[in-house]
C-alpha cells in the first residue's frame, strides 16, 4: 500500500467516476504514434523489506572509512554537529520563500547574516542571497558585467575550473557572448598576463580568473584587475576552496567575486545540493541576479528585514530582468552561515592554517608540478596517475584528480588536496605510492 496507494477496487471507482471502463481509454485522444503500446521495462515490485536491504547494500559499498585527497572544487571539511542542530529546526527546514516579512523575519535574519558575512570575507561591499552553485554564480556574473559595461565578450583564465568553463559557455552560446579563453605559466600555474593582454580588447566586457585557481595556486589579482580596468572591462574573481578566505588576501580589487561555499559545512553529497554567491562592489548592486535581503526598520522604530531588489522575472518586466534565477539555496546557506558563526575570524584562520600546513607537508614529499604558492591542493608530477589511484584504493586512499582529462599537457599531473581531515599517517602513505 505504501507503494501502490490505490487498490484495484478504488481504481475501478476511479474510473467509473470518469465514465469509462479502462485507463487506456483516458489517453485515447492521443495519436497512436506517440502512444508506448507495451508495458514499461519495469523489473516487478519488491517488497518493502527487500528495498531497505538493496539500499543497505547500495551504502555498504560507500568508501567508509577511507581516507580522501580529493579536491577540485568539492572539498572534505570537518562538519560542526550544531549545523545539522540549527538547519533541521522545522522553522528553517520547512519554511518557503519569506515574501511575507512579517511573519518571515527569523529565515530573513539568517539571509542578512549570511549576505554581511559574505561581505566581511571577500572584501566586497554587497553580496546577494545565494546563488545554485559556484558554475552558474560564473556566467551570472558574466552576464552581469556585460550588462553594466555596454560591452559583449569575455575572456577567461584555462586556469578557471574546467566544469565552470563549461557552464559558461553553455549560458553564452544563447546569449550571443563570445568567450575567449587564455592561458596559465607552465611552470607557475599562475595566468599568463602576456596571452590575456593579447586576448583584451575594446569589446571586452569582462575579464574572469580563479585564485586559488583550479592546480590550488593563489592568482595574481591585482595585475589582472589593473589590466582589466584599463580596457574598460570588469574583473570576475572565482573561488571554490571557501576556507582559503581564512588566510588569503580577499580579492578587494574585484569588481565581482563569484564563488562556491561547499567547504563550509556542505557535505559533498555526491555533487550537492550547494551554495553559489555572488558579492560585488556597490555600483553594480542594481545589475546583481538573484535577491537580497535588506535592513529596514518597523512601525516600532525596531530592526527589521525584507526582500529588496530582487531584480528577476518574477518581479518585473521581462526586459528588465536581471536573471530568470527564481530561486535562492536559503537552506543550504544557512549552514554555510553557522559554520561561519561558530568558527568566526580567528577560527576560520586558524582553520585555513591547519590546511596550509597540511598541504605543505604532503608536497614536501612528492613532486610538485608547478612553483607558485598555493593554499591546500597542487599539482603532483606523477606517472601514471590512473595507475597510481588504483595502488592507493588497495590501501584504503582515495587519491587526487588525474589532470589528462581536463588539460591533455598534463597528463602525468594529479591534483591533490590534503585538509584539516587529512592525518600524517595518510599523507605518507600517499608519498610512498606516488614515490
Amino acid at each position: 500500500m505504501r507503494y501502490l496507494p490505490k487498490s484495484n477496487s478504488e481504481r475501478r471507482a476511479m474510473l467509473e467516476a470518469c465514465g469509462v471502463a479502462h485507463a487506456d481509454e483516458l489517453f485515447a485522444h492521443l495519436p497512436e504514434a506517440v502512444r508506448l503500446g507495451r508495458p514499461l521495462a519495469l523489473d516487478a515490485g519488491i517488497s518493502e523489506y527487500e528495498i531497505v536491504q538493496y539500499f543497505r547494500d547500495r551504502a555498504a559499498e560507500n568508501a567508509n572509512g577511507y581516507a580522501s585527497f580529493l579536491g577540485a572544487g568539492v572539498y572534505r571539511h570537518y562538519r560542526p554537529v550544531l549545523v545539522d542542530t540549527v538547519v533541521s529546526r522545522g522553522e528553517f527546514l520547512t519554511s518557503y520563500t519569506p515574501y511575507q516579512a512579517e511573519i518571515s523575519q527569523g529565515t530573513l535574519t539568517a539571509i542578512f547574516e549570511f549576505q554581511t558575512m559574505l561581505c566581511q570575507l571577500t572584501g566586497m561591499d554587497v553580496a546577494n542571497a545565494s546563488m545554485y552553485d559556484g558554475s552558474t554564480a560564473v556566467p551570472e556574473a558574466a552576464m552581469m558585467a556585460v550588462r553594466a559595461t555596454g560591452k559583449g565578450r569575455v575572456v577567461i583564465a584555462r586556469s578557471v575550473h574546467p566544469e565552470y568553463r563549461e557552464v559558461l559557455h553553455t549560458y553564452a552560446r544563447h546569449q550571443g557572448m563570445p568567450v575567449a579563453e587564455f592561458g596559465y605559466v607552465p611552470e607557475a600555474g599562475t595566468i599568463d598576463l602576456e596571452d590575456l593582454d593579447r586576448k583584451l580588447d575594446p569589446l571586452t566586457a569582462a575579464v574572469i580568473i580563479q585564485s586559488p585557481n583550479f592546480f590550488g595556486i593563489v592568482d595574481q589579482v591585482k595585475t589582472a584587475a589593473e589590466m582589466a580596468h584599463r580596457r574598460g572591462a570588469l574583473l570576475v574573481v572565482v573561488f571554490t576552496e571557501a576556507v582559503s578566505m581564512g588566510i588569503v588576501e580577499p580579492p578587494v580589487d574585484a569588481d565581482i567575486v563569484a564563488g562556491e561555499l561547499q567547504s563550509f559545512a556542505i557535505s559533498p553529497s555526491y555533487g550537492g545540493p550547494y551554495a553559489g554567491i555572488l558579492a560585488v562592489k556597490e555600483k553594480l548592486i542594481r545589475q546583481m541576479p538573484g535577491r537580497l535581503v535588506g535592513q529596514s526598520i518597523d512601525t516600532h522604530g525596531k530592526r527589521a528585514f525584507c526582500l529588496t531588489l530582487a531584480t528577476r522575472e518574477q518581479h518585473i518586466r521581462r526586459e528588465k530582468a536581471t536573471s530568470n534565477i527564481c530561486t535562492n539555496q536559503a537552506l543550504i546557506a544557512l549552514m554555510a552561515t553557522v559554520f561561519m558563526t561558530v568558527y568566526g575570524k580567528e577560527g576560520l584562520r586558524e582553520l585555513a592554517a591547519q590546511n596550509l600546513a597540511k598541504a605543505h607537508y604532503l608536497v614536501s614529499k612528492v613532486a610538485p608540478r608547478f612553483c607558485g604558492k598555493f593554499f591546500n591542493e597542487f599539482v603532483a608530477r606523477v606517472d601514471g596517475p590512473e595507475d597510481a589511484n588504483k595502488a592507493l584504493l588497495k590501501k584504503k586512499i582515495i587519491g587526487g584528480v588525474p589532470l589528462g582529462r581536463f588539460y591533455p599537457e598534463l597528463a602525468d599531473g594529479m591534483l591533490l588536496c590534503a585538509t584539516e581531515m587529512n592525518t600524517r599517517a595518510e599523507m605518507d602513505a600517499v608519498a610512498e605510492v606516488l614515490a
